[in-house]
């Protein structure tokens, strides 16, 4: 069915009137900023968006505003804005998240190590007891108990 010189004007502005309220955030419930909700609210085929179809200057027209836009860092559908905040919050917690993991096992080493040089130590001391103990010029200091010095009453 081909419609009137007239019918087109009256379409192209009335897509253009809604290309302007979406790229402006107006979203109908349950809308995106894209061709599909632009074709629905201005009540024209989508079909007619693509292709050599009477309306593809228009559709490119939408998609180049739409991506001037994001590049200008402003998304006027707040879903995809969500998206991109999400993303942004994800990639920053995985960095905390391996900079914690990293911290951790750098601490796990650090205790391996700690726990070994103990292990060393104790066993440098007993040898060393033992063999202090069998030498005979060295003598043993009396055992110190723990007692309360001085109480005042």
């Amino acid at each position: 069915m081909k419609i009137s010189a007239a019918q087109r004007t009256e379409n192209e502005n009335r897509v253009r009137a809604t290309m302007d309220r979406l790229l402006r955030g107006e979203l109908p419930p349950g809308g995106r900023c894209d061709i599909k909700t632009l074709a629905r609210e201005a009540g024209v085929d989508r079909t007619a968006f693509y292709g050599s179809r009477p309306y593809a200057h228009l559709r490119e027209e939408f998609e180049r505003r739409l991506q001037i836009l994001q590049q200008a860092g402003e998304i006027p559908d707040p879903r995809a804005a969500q998206i991109v905040r999400l993303k942004t919050e994800v990639a920053a917690l995985k960095t905390r998240l391996a900079a914690a993991e990293e911290t951790t096992e750098a601490l796990s080493d650090f205790r391996a190590q700690a726990l070994a040089r103990l292990a060393a130590q104790h066993e440098e001391i007993l040898r060393l007891r033992e063999t202090a103990a069998g030498d005979s010029r060295v003598t043993r200091l009396p055992a110190v108990r723990n007692q309360v010095i001085g109480t005042c009453s």
